[in-house]
């Protein structure tokens, strides 16, 4: 019987196809047109064209975030360098993206032919050589009976590591016929070690027995090593009072009787802090500690105290324990853990939740807490708050989340700018599911600000706050000057620029006062297209905590340089 032959593009198409992708984003150049050619066979996949590379990238980030996976087509060179960005905030943030990049013809090198799109030298591996410092696999094919074999490495290696990969096509390999492929990608996986997790279990009990009143955290990777449903198994066993670092607010359910907040040091939420770091025990799962994330170094923290769980080991105290995987060790301490709930008590005694701002008259001007408050009651399950660096960063942490809501926030690495194509693309994922709210201050809207018209010939329906103060409010905060600011812009006004022909309907919204804001969130609420509000707010008026940890952000830049 005659093997099915499809091409090298088609075969990219179908593995995708295989593993949920519907839709995927690209930027057309003459090295990838072939290969855009193949993948338009799939009619059941969509091809998104973005404005450019670098929103395209991160438009593949908000996908990835839906959906556990992203593609994204670009050229060679030019393409591929104005996405390696987005790139290297995938790999930071740990999240599967399939880089595709077109490339030179297979003859090229061996003829000595200088090409367009290069530096200018016979050298082609660059853009690749670039590629791998921002993945985990970085592969060009050059051979069509190779083809095969490296693309699915390549996918599995991004699904095995949750981090971006980079396969570089030749323009003339693209088309030509390979295998189809008969059986389903091969997905390495780790495994953990049965005794390697008797032996780290064992050690955790005892230390948690010995304490009083333990606290359990969850971190930013519990998302990416699929281990949500197995931390809240053992908060639902232990009793003990849980929280979420920063970067991983909206993976846990903030309505559950245990939730204290987010643990982010001194700018944590009330009550939350003072109940971890007084903690004689705590549980930390998948997390990142940063200088973002510690508040400059600055967590009250005794490491004799912590137990770190990562994806592929435990740490406690002073002893680590390989080949545990963060899931096996979260479900085998909670079928044994001994439930305390000295902490949540404590909690109780002291939390306090500061009481909703007062109803200001409707012709006052918006203040960032009334208008954070006005957005925490929009939200519902079928919300997802998409947080863009800055202020909205501190506002957007303490709003409490109804069951399902979900939370999106580049911490990280924190590309200002991210969101914009962030919401395009994670929007795209949960269309006819859910709603993403965006808030972007007018800093980081200015870099990105294209992929508007992208939303609108796609016909999305993101609502977003554009906070128009005037600078880079979060740059201000950790170290001032005229660099930070920015020529205002007609931001509402842009819709009318980008929609010209008027095909799409789209709401734009200008605010000042308390009444506007109010009216303006209820016609958003009730328009199903894309809704830009623009929302005036006085420069200073920011988040207390974004003005503390900006203090403490930049002391630890300042710091001196060590002598020897």
């Amino acid at each position: 019987m005659a093997e099915t032959t499809i091409s090298v593009g088609g075969y990219i198409a179908t593995r995708l196809q295989e593993l949920g992708i519907k839709e995927y984003f690209a930027i057309p150049g003459d090295y990838n047109l072939t290969l855009l050619d193949e993948l338009l066979e799939f009619s059941n996949m969509k091809q998104l064209y973005c404005c450019n590379e670098l929103n395209a990238g991160y438009a593949a980030d908000g996908y990835a975030r839906a959906k556990g996976l992203a593609a994204v087509f670009v050229t060679y060179s030019v393409g591929g360098l104005s996405i390696l960005n987005a790139a290297a905030g995938a790999y930071a943030e740990e999240l599967p993206v399939v880089f595709v990049s077109g490339a030179p013809n297979t003859n090229a090198a061996a003829k000595h032919h200088l090409l367009h799109h290069t530096l200018g030298t016979i050298d082609f591996d660059y853009v690749r050589e670039m590629f791998a410092k921002v993945t985990v696999e970085a592969v060009t094919v050059r051979r069509q009976d190779e083809a095969a074999g490296q693309i699915d490495h390549a996918m599995g290696q991004a699904l095995l590591h949750k981090k971006p990969v980079y396969i570089e096509i030749a323009c003339n390999i693209a088309g030509l016929p390979i295998t189809a492929p008969t059986c389903p990608l091969v997905v390495p996986k780790f495994e953990t070690c049965p005794q390697a997790l008797d032996r780290a279990v064992s050690h955790a009990l005892e230390l948690l027995g010995k304490a009083v009143k333990p606290v359990i955290v969850a971190g930013p990777k519990i998302r990416a090593w699929n281990s949500i449903e197995s931390f809240q198994k053992l908060v639902d066993a232990s009793g003990y009072a849980m929280a979420n670092m920063p970067s991983a607010k909206g993976f846990v359910d903030e309505t559950h009787a245990q939730y204290m907040g987010t643990y982010w040091g001194s700018v944590s939420s009330p009550g939350c802090g003072e109940i971890v770091e007084s903690s004689d025990a705590y549980i930390f799962a998948g997390p990142i500690f940063t200088d973002y994330t510690t508040v400059g170094y600055n967590l009250l923290l005794k490491p004799h105290n912590l137990i770190s769980v990562h994806p592929q080991s435990v740490m406690i105290a002073e002893a680590i324990y390989n080949q545990v995987q963060l899931s096996d060790f979260l479900t085998a301490l909670a079928e044994k853990v001994i439930r305390n709930g000295a902490s949540l008590i404590a909690y109780n005694r002291i939390r306090g939740e500061a009481p909703p701002p007062a109803e200001p008259d409707s012709s006052s001007e918006i203040t960032t807490r009334y208008l954070f408050s006005q957005i925490e009651g929009m939200l519902d399950q079928n919300s997802s708050l998409i947080t863009e660096t800055g202020d909205s960063w501190f506002n957007g942490m303490h709003m409490k989340l109804p069951k399902g809501c979900r939370f999106e926030i580049q911490m990280q690495y924190g590309s200002i700018g991210w969101s914009v194509g962030a919401t395009l693309g994670y929007q795209t994922a949960v269309a006819g599911r859910r709603r993403a709210i965006a808030l972007i201050g007018d800093g980081s809207f200015q870099m990105t600000a294209q992929e508007i018209s992208t939303m609108i010939r796609y016909r999305l329906n993101p609502i977003i706050f554009l906070f128009n103060n005037g600078g880079y409010t979060i740059e201000v905060e950790i170290h001032d000057g005229p660099y930070n600011v920015i020529n205002n812009w007609n931001y509402s006004g842009l819709i009318e620029i980008f929609n010209s022909d008027c095909s799409t309907r789209c709401l734009a919204l200008k605010v000042r006062t308390a009444g506007e804001i109010k009216e303006a969130i209820a016609q958003a609420q009730a328009f199903d297209g894309l809704c830009l509000i623009e929302v005036l707010i006085d420069r200073d008026d920011c988040n207390k905590n974004l003005l503390k940890w900006g203090s403490y952000v930049a002391m630890a830049n300042g710091e001196a340089p060590l002598r020897f």
